[in-house]
């Protein structure tokens, strides 16, 4: 089990690598992203999109696509975990809170690039790491 950053949700939609991480691992390993992640990942996709002079209409749907692989976490599942996770990423974007709350709640890892939730006392894992991460992960669950 994994619990996704937003900006892993939307680096799914603009690189292909994270996308395809996704689509290999979706059925042996349990992705889940908060649901503020999701929607900060549908605020901010379009004016990223636009910067880059990419389609918003196809784009968006490739984050419908994300959706159908990464189950949602509601608020529900990590909000009674929100001091404890401010504490731990304070002095730093405390925003990120619902990601650190969720992967307590799980007990499980994070996927993100957000440095801010390096240090956090939970295992946060990067793109271009995360690959091993999974593949152990799905071993464990052969």
């Amino acid at each position: 089990m994994l619990v996704l950053d937003a900006n892993i949700l939307i680096r799914a939609v603009l690189e292909a690598r994270v996308l395809d991480l996704l689509r290999e691992y979706a059925v042996r390993v349990e992705f889940m992203a908060p649901d503020v992640a999701f929607h900060d990942a549908r605020e901010h996709l379009p004016g990223i999109l636009e910067g880059r002079k990419i389609r918003v209409a196809p784009a968006m749907d490739t984050l419908e696509l994300v959706a159908r692989l990464v189950q949602t976490i509601e608020a529900e599942t990590y909000a009674s975990l929100e001091t404890i996770a401010r504490e731990r990423i304070k002095q730093r974007d405390e925003d990120d809170w619902p990601v650190l709350a969720a992967a307590l709640a799980l007990g499980c890892a994070i996927w993100t690039e957000d440095t801010d939730l390096f240090g956090c006392g939970v295992a946060t894992w990067t793109a271009d790491r995360v690959e091993y991460y999974l593949s152990k992960a799905a071993q464990e669950e052969l």
